[in-house]
């Protein structure tokens, strides 16, 4: 376990909590009682704190994460995407609930916050627009 939290740059506490929560599988166990961790579970560890970046919370990483093993034994198509599309309309919908929040706020702001709001999320906005329209069509 200590190498895996070396390479994967986390605690060994970190390990145990993902394994404990079921993010990370449970490794298998040597003839000494150390855990042996397979690439897969150092790949997963990147796949979590990339989704942490990304201010997602640990039930919707574990979902992508369930979701990214079950690609590997699946191979309908059609099944991984409609799953996809359910993690995508949920994530929206947090960031609707998050934009209602902010809407007040924002409203109370000075032209010129908002206007320097405003520039920092309109180029993201529209990246995503284009990229759901190209999704959609």
């Amino acid at each position: 376990m200590g190498e895996l939290a070396r390479k994967a740059e986390v605690s060994k506490r970190t390990i145990d909590y993902y394994t404990k929560i079921g993010l990370l599988l449970v490794a298998e166990t040597s003839a000494s009682n150390y855990r042996l961790y397979s690439e897969e579970a150092f790949r997963d560890i990147q796949f979590i704190e990339k989704c942490k970046k990304l201010n997602m919370c640990l039930v919707d990483i574990k979902e992508r994460l369930e979701l990214r093993r079950r690609e590997d034994a699946i191979t309908n198509e059609e099944e991984i995407c409609f799953k996809q599309a359910e993690l995508l309309r949920k994530h929206m919908e947090r960031l609707e609930v998050e934009i209602k929040d902010l809407k007040p706020i924002f409203e109370q702001l000075n032209e010129h916050s908002k206007l320097e709001i405003s520039k920092q999320i309109s180029p993201q906005s529209m990246a995503l627009i284009q990229s759901l329209m190209i999704l959609i069509n």
